[in-house]
């Protein structure tokens, strides 16, 4: 039963708006239609394999700066992925995730949390982004995985529902 709880995303809201607080998100990936749900949706295995795991971890301090880490084990070895916060949660699509989350809609630099990154020998990758602001309330929902960096044609092979915190005032 432990096992099948590791599929399910654990959020942790630590400190307070003096100190900030962090939110820590892990998940095992399984298809949309799996007997057992996870906020960890694979769409492409080929890609992301089932029980391929990921854990994002966002840490928003004083004054609203925020650092978004991603780590993710067991996908294709020696490939690079796009990854990026989306507006909503995944779900059986993978077009449900929305659009990418922005800052402030329509404005053109540093207004997206970009994680894309490359995986070694045992199919491992990780990636950080940080920002001077924080996310709006209801504005980010998601990490959605590509099947490369880039805006273009990239297909959405794997998608994470996360917890978000965001800033307030």
């Amino acid at each position: 039963m432990l096992a099948t709880l590791s599929a399910v995303a654990a959020a942790v809201l630590l400190g307070g708006t003096t100190s900030g607080y962090t939110v820590d998100a892990e998940g095992r990936f399984a298809p949309p239609a799996a007997f057992i749900p996870s906020a960890a949706v694979t769409y492409d295995q080929s890609y992301v394999p089932a029980a391929a795991s990921i854990r994002v971890r966002q840490h928003t301090g004083a004054g609203g700066v925020t650092t978004i880490d991603l780590r993710i084990t067991g996908v294709r070895s020696h490939h690079s992925f796009g990854a990026s916060v989306h507006q909503r949660p995944c779900g059986t699509l993978p077009a449900d995730s929305g659009a990418r989350y922005e800052n402030q809609p329509g404005a053109p630099d540093d207004n997206e949390v970009q994680l894309d990154f490359t995986t070694d020998a045992q199919g491992a990758g990780a990636a950080s982004d940080r920002h001077t602001w924080g996310l709006r309330r209801d504005g980010a929902a998601s990490v959605v995985i590509q099947d490369r960096p880039g805006d273009g044609d990239a297909t959405r092979v794997a998608c994470f529902t996360v917890p978000f915190g965001w800033v307030t005032g």
